[in-house]
This record gives structure tokens, sequence and C-alpha cells, in this order.
């Protein structure tokens, strides 16, 4: 093995070349599965969607399917450079599991961007927001999968979310509501950034939407900051169910998907969306526990006990 080659398996190349392995099976796996869950070809939405019928949309999945989903903090996806704080390639702000199912409340695990991770090619450990930089959504899907113990053909898609398609996606629905339970002002001039939100019930933009998802004064905020984007993505679901969104949905989820990184086919998206609007049970949004802080270390580790799974099916829970 060439030294090279040693810099880039990192301390435990074994390991590394089985995840390599373990992720080639898995491609064969996923796309001989998925012919199962989406088994007609993408038939598309009718003329006039039906509030009453999500699937006038598209076809429910057949089974659960499991999304990755990474914000960054660059404008677009294709950007090489964030244009944020600090400036470089870009970071995920936010990572989270989705799990779509037919009948059931759509199911969000957040996973803390600031969780200590061992990285491929890595001495030490690495915040899991890092992953994207370092190896994209690849990389990002890997550590994900491990980390919680997903089987190998999960999760079975990914998205990846840049700033531009969050505001669009807000005011594409016609803006969000929220109830702050405080204000929030902040400038940034590092970033050309500013926050200028005040408490109690607001209707945000999709501008508004990205300084509330966004929000954090220091690395020590980003639990905070998870609270926050998890009253957004409340609010865009409650947007979504809204008599009027249905019709909607075509035409903004073909503008999104553009903006955006995903190996979803646009008959996938709308299927997702039909299976998310079947239930009339919010989402049900859980985040990984993490062990108290340690002073004011940023990386941050999971809780000793933590049960297994990390994220159990919750389908048929009680809300």
């Amino acid at each position: 093995m060439t030294p090279q080659q040693r810099r880039w398996l990192g301390q435990h190349p074994t390991r590394t070349l089985l995840r390599i392995g373990t992720a080639v099976v898995a491609v064969g796996l996923v796309g001989a599965a998925l012919g199962l869950v989406w088994p007609e070809a993408d038939r598309v939405a009718a003329d006039v969607p039906s509030a009453e019928d999500p699937t006038s949309l598209a076809p429910y999945p057949s089974r659960p399917v499991t999304v990755l989903a990474v914000g960054v903090d660059a404008e677009r996806v294709q950007d090489s450079i964030n244009q944020a704080a600090p400036k470089g390639a870009p970071n995920a702000d936010t990572v989270m599991l989705v799990r779509f199912q037919a009948g059931q409340p759509l199911q969000i695990l957040q996973l803390p961007v600031e969780l200590a991770v061992h990285l491929p090619g890595r001495k030490e450990m690495q915040p899991l927001g890092a992953s994207y930089r370092l190896g994209g959504v690849a990389l990002t899907t890997d550590v994900v999968r491990e980390l919680v113990g997903l089987p190998a053909d999960e999760p079975e898609r990914y998205v990846v979310v840049p700033r531009r398609a969050l505001r669009d996606l807000v005011d594409g629905l016609g803006q969000v509501e929220v109830t702050l339970n405080q204000s929030y002002s902040h400038t940034d001039r590092s970033q050309n950034y500013k926050v200028n939100l005040q408490a109690g019930r607001q209707t945000l933009n999709g501008a508004q939407a990205e300084q509330l998802a966004r929000f954090r004064t220091t690395p020590l905020e980003e639990q905070a900051r998870r609270i926050r984007q998890q009253w957004l993505l409340l609010a865009i679901s409650e947007q979504l169910r809204q008599p009027n969104a249905i019709s909607l949905l075509p035409g903004l989820l073909a503008e999104v998907s553009s903006e955006v990184n995903s190996n979803l086919s646009r008959g996938e998206w709308l299927s997702l969306a039909a299976a998310s609007l079947s239930s009339n049970q919010p989402p049900r949004i859980s985040t990984l526990p993490l062990a108290p802080r340690a002073g004011k270390q940023t990386l941050r580790q999971l809780k000793a006990d933590a049960s297994r799974p990390l994220w159990p099916d919750q389908a048929s829970a009680t809300p």
C-alpha cells in the first residue's frame, strides 16, 4: 500500500475498505428494492390534484422510504464556496433522516452536526457536519448509516438543500407561520447576514425562514438552533396541508428539485409528497440524545446510556 493510499484510508484501513465494499453491495440492493417501492413508471399528477385524495399527485410508495436530508450553507448546490463563515467549501448546517410511510405521520430524526464522529483519513474526531465538506453526500450517508445503525440499503434516497432552495420553497408555499418565544436580532458583517425577527406569532417569507433556520451567534448554540429548525419544519408541514397547497406542489417541486442535489425522480418526489399528506398528524421529530457538554467544547458525544436502536420505528406509537 502506498503512502498516499494510507492517508486516504486513514488509521483503520480495513474498516474503511469494508465500508466501501458495503456501499458497493448496497447500491445493487437499493436498485433492486426501489423497483418494488415505485413499481410504476413516473406517473405524474392529475391536471388538478385534490386535497381530499393525495394519490391524485402520485401513487404512494408501497413501503416506508427513508431519505437523508442535508441542509448546506452554500447559496446554490453547485457552489464550491459557501459564502458563509468561515468561508470555504460548503458545510452541512442540518442533517436529518426523514421516513415517509403512507397513512402515517412523517418521522424526522435530527442528527446533531456537532456530534463527534470518525471520518476516513482523519486522526482526530470531526463534527458530523464536516462529513459533507470532506466527502460529499456519499460520505455523509455512510457515516449516518453506521451511526444510527440503518440497514445497508438505507437511506434509499438523499437530497442536499442549499439556502436558495429553502427560500424558494417557503415563498412558493406563500409564507409560513411560526410562534417565536423571543425576538432575534443579529448582524454578521463577515457574511453580509442579518437576522431581525420579533417575538410572537409571525408570518415568515423565504428570507426570514432562512434567518430562523440559520440563526446562531456561537458554535455552542447548535441545540437551540435545532429547536428553531423544528418550528420551521412544523410550519412548512402545516402550510402544506392548506386546501390550495396540493395544487401548487407539482410546479413547486419541479422548481425546487432543480435547485437541489438529489437522486429522487420527479415521480418519486410527488409520491413522497403524497405519502406525507396521507396522515392528518404533524411530523414526529426526534433528535439523538447528547451527553452533557464539558465546558465550552464544541464537539459533542452521544449520551452514554442512549437506548438502541437510536431511531426506533414510531409509526404505531401514540402521539
